[in-house]
């Protein structure tokens, strides 16, 4: 924990080593959510788990600035990183197929696993995510971690500084949000 804090210090004090030696030891975390994410979506068969690491440490770097102050901050950081991977990738690939109708999406307890197996899920819920930030930003950060990130409540809770009870809550609350802007 300590040393990914004082990473996140020297990055934060523009050290250009440091953002490599953050991601080389965060790497098997952020390794590990892209493998969950990847394999929650099996029509993403581009990317695969090391290419969607690499391209968070593009954005990372292209970023200027990380204002995360510890590991658990870095986390929902990263997390919202890989969200912005998927969706542009999304976009792209549904940009190169000219249109292609809309997927009925529900929203159910199984939102982690089960939404998002197509193009336009993931955009559906990218735009549905961005409505949730204006409700609350901690409910966006719930969904994006268990979705994105494949996080489960205790992770989250760490990660964000509340309890898993809290963490239920808002899943429970974010899950009608976004079934309500699902919908529209």
């Amino acid at each position: 924990m300590g040393d990914v804090t004082e990473l996140l210090k020297r990055v934060r004090q523009h050290d250009p080593a440091a953002l490599d030696e953050l991601v080389t030891l965060m790497y098997a975390d952020l390794h590990r959510m892209a493998r969950n994410r990847l394999a929650q979506n099996d029509t993403i068969t581009l990317l695969d788990t090391t290419s969607m690491v690499h391209e968070v440490y593009l954005r990372l770097s292209g970023a200027g600035r990380i204002e995360a102050q510890s590991r658990p901050q870095f986390i929902v950081y990263a997390a919202q990183v890989l969200r912005s991977v998927m969706v542009d990738f999304a976009r792209k690939r549904r940009a190169e197929r000219r249109g292609g109708g809309q997927a009925n999406v529900t929203l159910s307890d199984e939102l982690a696993a089960g939404l998002g197996g197509t193009d336009e899920d993931i955009e559906r819920v990218n735009d549905a995510l961005d409505e949730l930030a204006e409700t609350d930003p901690r409910l966006k950060h719930v969904v994006e971690m268990r979705y994105f990130g494949g996080f489960n409540d205790q992770e989250i809770a760490e990660a964000l500084d509340v309890t898993d009870r809290t963490v239920r809550r808002d899943w429970e609350r974010a899950r009608l949000l976004l079934s309500v802007a699902l919908k529209k």
